[in-house]
């Protein structure tokens, strides 16, 4: 993918070698972008991110797109071809907890640049979009275990939900079958009925359309919106604003 030209004004004398390296995030629900933004804002002087993008396409120019994977945790998803041919972004890379190996083949064959695990520290991430700015492409092994600490945020958190729960829920949402949801997530049936159950405990519901009802009432669906966001830091102007 080319590396698109960057719109931003520095102060004098900064070089491309000390830019920060733009990024967007990509999701289809708001609480997760902002999760995310919230972790990456501390490296404000290593990294920039101008768009928060919820079920909508990047319109700004930017070295790497950061997506992340709740809720689209495979990646058979036609958003996918048409992130990686989005003339915007210079390169892609998946954020998510699963590194199997055939979901890193399939992303890295479609064009993605990084596959990056949610256990990563907020260093580490910042490190590996470095390293993916310059060219490199970097998977992220994910460390054993199977409830990692997930930085960031998800919908249903609040109330009590686990993030795979939560992922779960939000396929029921879309109105994914038990097995689809366990070709796209790449897990067991059995794993999803689980899932389901420990969800449905959580939650209070017994059914799949109270389950549904559940998630639409309590933030687990999207609704496409694009927040700019203008670096201070970098070119002095106001903070998140909504388009």
């Amino acid at each position: 993918m080319r590396r698109p030209a960057v719109a931003l004004t520095y102060g004098a004398g900064v070089t491309d070698a000390q830019r920060p390296t733009t990024v967007a995030v990509i999701n289809d629900y708001e609480v997760v972008v902002r999760g995310v933004l919230g972790l990456l804002e501390p490296f404000g002087d290593r990294v920039a991110v101008l768009e928060l993008d919820v079920d909508l396409p990047v319109s700004a120019d930017v070295d790497v797109a950061l997506y992340d994977a709740f809720s689209m945790t495979g990646t058979h998803t036609q958003d996918l071809d048409d992130i990686v041919g989005n003339p915007h972004i210079g390169a892609l890379v998946i954020y998510t907890w699963n590194l199997q190996d055939a979901v890193v083949a399939e992303a890295l064959a479609r064009g993605v640049r990084g596959v990056l695990s949610k256990s990563l520290s907020a260093a580490d991430l910042v490190t590996c979009i470095e390293r993916v700015c310059r060219g490199e492409v970097v998977v992220h092994p994910e460390p054993t275990g199977d409830s990692p600490v997930v930085p960031g945020d998800w919908p249903g958190r609040r109330h009590g939900l686990t993030v795979r729960e939560a992922e779960v829920v939000a396929l029921i949402t879309q109105g994914l079958s038990n097995n689809e949801i366990a070709t796209r997530s790449y897990l067991s049936i059995n794993s999803v009925k689980s899932y389901i159950r420990s969800a449905y405990r959580t939650m209070g519901v017994t059914s799949r359309s109270q389950a549904v009802r559940w998630g639409m009432e309590h933030g687990i669906d999207s609704t496409p919106k694009r927040i700019s966001l203008t670096s201070t830091s970098l070119v002095g102007g106001p903070g998140p604003r909504r388009v």
